[in-house]
């Protein structure tokens, strides 16, 4: 009788372990949450995106609102930057190239020199590049409200530096944002294999996603 009762123990000992390692497994899947947060009340406030407008290449308003129940890639660019811009538009395309047929990923390139890159040198851009206009966004606006943006809202950073090629500077960043607004991932977008992570993670954060409507 004893036997069998310290069976029974360990089987169910077996049981909660593995069950623990399960729900790690599950938890270890789940990107993190990167940015500042709070605790109110006992819940979690995560960083977000705030309410931002811009206009795109195709002089459409560009809002929170277009990427509504969507993730999206996010970057900083301008299109006559003769240092790093041309290798990271060069990685964003395999992200596009990967998910152009999936209907919940979107792009949005914000450009830093609003002055020449106009809605109609943006729209040229797009074209050259061959991509879809409803689910890559490359926009423009007030130059000091992208800058703001960037540092503050996205982590990345954008900003006058005379000493740098074009006057201006900006970081390789492709940012992974949820369709909550929140950023869950930040990457070097001039290396390959970690936009080879950046694709792995959104398979993982639309898997997420997915679970997220189901409940």
């Amino acid at each position: 009788m004893k036997r069998k009762t310290l069976k029974h123990s360990l089987y169910l000992s077996l049981v909660f372990v593995m069950a623990a390692r399960s729900s790690c497994q599950e938890e270890e899947e789940r990107l993190p949450v990167l940015g500042p947060r709070e605790v109110q009340a006992g819940d979690t406030l995560y960083h977000t995106i705030p309410d931002f407008a811009f206009v795109d290449q195709d002089s459409s308003l560009v809002t929170p609102e277009t990427f509504k129940g969507s993730v999206y890639v996010a970057d900083f660019f301008f299109t006559s930057c003769p240092t790093i811009c041309p290798k990271m538009k060069s990685q964003m395309l395999r992200v596009y190239g990967k998910y152009k047929y999936n209907e919940r990923v979107k792009f949005l390139s914000h450009s830093i020199d609003p002055t020449h890159d106009t809605v109609a040198v943006l729209r040229d851009y797009a074209d050259r590049l061959g991509v879809d206009s409803e689910r890559w966004h490359f926009v423009t606006g007030d130059r000091e409200a992208i800058f703001d943006i960037a540092q503050n809202s996205y982590m990345a950073s954008a900003m006058e530096d005379e000493a740098e090629p074009g006057g201006l500077v900006h970081s390789g960043a492709f940012l992974l944002i949820d369709s909550r607004r929140r950023v869950r991932g930040h990457y070097d977008g001039t290396k390959p294999e970690e936009v080879d992570q950046l694709m792995q993670d959104m398979d993982l954060l639309l898997q997420e996603e997915n679970s997220h409507d189901i409940q």
